[in-house]
Parts: structure tokens; C-alpha cells; sequence
């Protein structure tokens, strides 16, 4: 049955991630960190277990989405390569900070970021602005702190990528196309940088769950299309808020 789980939640987070643009680890952290939480085995690194395998999913679960957003060359790849150096040295210093926390305080540390995500959502504002992107020093800052911060909390960055281009005058199609595109750096150093660090346990030989991975990544990459086509059938906003009320939840289970 535990396999059974892995691919429900897979199935939730692409959903979700297509639906309202969203990245899946905002599903598979919490989720994992509960099932893991049931293991004695696993129970002592299991949100840093869950963090690592939802990192490591998305270097199968985004593909799909760069290659579509660069078809319709809705990428602005001259962004990328500006944030990318920071995004990787960030992405591998929060692995490395993460390892060092002890479960309640990383749980506590996604707890804070869900919370602002949720109130985010639930608000339903959007950032507009038309500030010129920073010099090279600027966005090397920038990809440093969305990248360790991703790598911390398990997600590719977009709630935080997206709106600092909406900041700066970018259109929310190429805003969300770029942003996905910025993932794929972060999830690669993460989940090398989890890989390295090596044996959390003498029961584990690896942060990465690698059963957990391969049920989530493959049915989060079924269901991703099926959320974006349901989203021209229906009203994303309501369920942006149920959605926010639903990390608010989430949160608090994770802080206390």
C-alpha cells in the first residue's frame, strides 16, 4: 500500500503544480514527511528525507514543463543564465544548512514558508512593478537567496521567482515559464549536494527516498497536463484560496 500512497501524492502535486502553477513540493513535503513520520525506521530524518526526495523528483517532473514553455519560447533564457550560478551555490548551501538541522526545526522551517505561501494565495494579489532587473551582482544575490531557501523547504523556487519578475516588469506567462526553467538548477545542485553529504543513519544510505521517487515523479509528470487542461475549464481563483487555507493547515502542523 505504501507504494499506492506515493503515487496518490504524486498524482495531487501534478495536478496541482498544472492547476495553479504552483510547485508540487508545497504536496510532497508534507506528505511524505507524514508517511515517513509512521516509519521508526525513517521517523528521526523524515522531514529532511521528504525535502531531499521532493527536490529529487523534480529533475523528472519539470522536464515536461520547460520543454512545452520553450516551444513557445516563453522562457527568458538571458534571466536564467543570470540567476543560474546563484541558484546552484544557494540550492547547495541550503542542502548542506538543512542537513544540519534537527527535524523539528527544518518541519518548523517549511512550516514559516508555508504559512507565507498560504496567506499569499489566500490574499490573491499578484506583485506588478516595472523595476529594471538588477546588474549580474543583484540577481547573483537574488539566486542565492531563492536557491537556498528552495532547497531548504524542498520546492523550485517559484513562488518566489515569479513574482520578483512580476516586480520587475516581466509578463506573468514568461514569469512562470521562466520560473520553471530556474527549478531545474536548483533541483540538480540540491539534490546532488543531498546525495554527497552521505549516510544520514546507519539504516539509510541516502537523503533521497528512492521508492518515494520514483512513485511521485512519474505520476506527478501523468497528472501535471491534466491540471493545466482543467484550468480553461474551470475557476482556479476559488481553489487558489482553498488551497491557501489548506498550507495554513499544513503549517500549523509543521510549527507545533
Amino acid at each position: 500500500m505504501v507504494f499506492v500512497d506515493y503515487a496518490i501524492i504524486g498524482l495531487l502535486a501534478g495536478f496541482l503544480a498544472g492547476y495553479l502553477g504552483i510547485g508540487g513540493g508545497l504536496v510532497i513535503v508534507p506528505a511524505l514527511s507524514w508517511l515517513f513520520l509512521r516509519d521508526p525506521a525513517l521517523a528521526d530524518h523524515a522531514v529532511h528525507l521528504a525535502v531531499a526526495t521532493s527536490l529529487a523528483t523534480m529533475l523528472l517532473s519539470s522536464l515536461s514543463s520547460i520543454f512545452a514553455h520553450h516551444r513557445r519560447q516563453a522562457i527568458l533564457w538571458d534571466v536564467v543564465r543570470r540567476l543560474a550560478p546563484g541558484l546552484v551555490l544557494g540550492a547547495a548551501l541550503g542542502a548542506l544548512l538543512a542537513t544540519r538541522l534537527s527535524t523539528s526545526s527544518l518541519a518548523a522551517v517549511f512550516g514559516v514558508y508555508a504559512a507565507l505561501a498560504g496567506l499569499q494565495l489566500l490574499s490573491g494579489r499578484e506583485a506588478r512593478g516595472a523595476k529594471p532587473l538588477p546588474g549580474v551582482a543583484g540577481s547573483g544575490v537574488t539566486g542565492l537567496l531563492i536557491g537556498a531557501i528552495s532547497s531548504m523547504v524542498g520546492i523550485g523556487g517559484g513562488s518566489m521567482t515569479v513574482p520578483w519578475l512580476l516586480w520587475h516588469g516581466r509578463s506573468a506567462g514568461a514569469a512562470v515559464a521562466t520560473a520553471a526553467a530556474c527549478g531545474y538548477p536548483i533541483a540538480v545542485a540540491a539534490t546532488v549536494a543531498y546525495f554527497l553529504v552521505g549516510s544520514p543513519s546507519a539504516e539509510l544510505t541516502t537523503y533521497i527516498h528512492l521508492p518515494a521517487l520514483a512513485g511521485v515523479a512519474v505520476f506527478s509528470v501523468l497528472s501535471a497536463p491534466l491540471g493545466a487542461a482543467a484550468v480553461h475549464r474551470s475557476q482556479p481563483a476559488m481553489v487558489r484560496r482553498l488551497f491557501g487555507a489548506f498550507l495554513l493547515l499544513v503549517a500549523w502542523r509543521m510549527l507545533f
